[in-house]
């Protein structure tokens, strides 16, 4: 089962973001380590680009992974109430039951 499918499969259900959030827009890394988030829903890196992306706002606000990660997978999370769409990968996610 790839990340894709395991995260898709998770969808609902709680994961822990076990680094910080780099966000754009000129906010930086928060600081914040260990964060809960509800899993809101999952796309490939590929589905998020160019006008798809533009025109649905899907754009992630936020990357977690070093950009040296080779698999992305973009998650919409709820991120102090609010969702947002976050690059992660396999290796700062823990999907917890």
């Amino acid at each position: 089962m790839t990340f894709l499918e395991e995260l898709t499969a998770h969808k609902g259900g709680l994961i822990l973001l076990r680094s910080d959030l780099f966000w754009y827009g000129g906010r930086g890394w928060d600081g914040a380590r260990d964060r809960v988030c509800l899993l809101l829903n999952t796309a490939a890196a590929d589905d998020l680009d160019g006008a798809a992306a533009r025109a649905t706002g899907a754009a992630p606000a936020a990357v977690l992974v070093d950009e040296a990660v080779a698999v992305v997978v973009a998650a919409l999370l709820l991120i102090d109430g609010q969702p947002h769409w976050v690059w992660v990968a396999q290796e700062d996610v823990e999907l917890l039951s």
